[in-house]
């Protein structure tokens, strides 16, 4: 079955924070689910602010510390709703997602929500 494969042992890392405020915009708000948060600077979903997106994505992975492949390169609408990236199956212990070519003059990105969704396998 589907699900989300962020769990609380996931561990995440972001390139920036807005203004070096981690307290309200670090990397915890990333997959907390809320609205009225977000991260600045066999499914992947993202919502971005418009205005604030990436015009290309990379997505990468490995197997316990292989060297990271190239999974998907996707191309974002520069909007504010929730986009689906279908992901071929891959079975990964690490993923990295890279946004490419912000659509902001000053390199900004805005995420909402991103989510990977996929199954576990033991």
């Amino acid at each position: 079955m589907t699900q989300s494969l962020v769990c609380p042992h996931t561990v995440s890392r972001v390139s920036s924070v807005l203004n070096r405020n981690t307290q309200q915009f670090g990397k915890k708000h990333l997959f907390d689910q809320e609205e009225e948060t977000c991260w600045n600077s066999d499914q992947l979903q993202i919502q971005f602010q418009g205005g604030f997106s990436s015009r290309r994505g990379l997505l990468e992975g490995s197997r316990r510390g292989d060297t990271l492949n190239k999974i998907l390169e996707f191309y974002p609408e520069d909007n504010n709703s929730l986009q689906t990236f279908p992901v071929p199956t891959t079975v990964v212990d690490q993923l990295k997602v890279t946004f490419k070519d912000p659509t902001d003059l000053f390199g900004r990105v805005v995420i909402y929500h991103l989510r990977v969704m996929g199954e576990k396998v033991l």
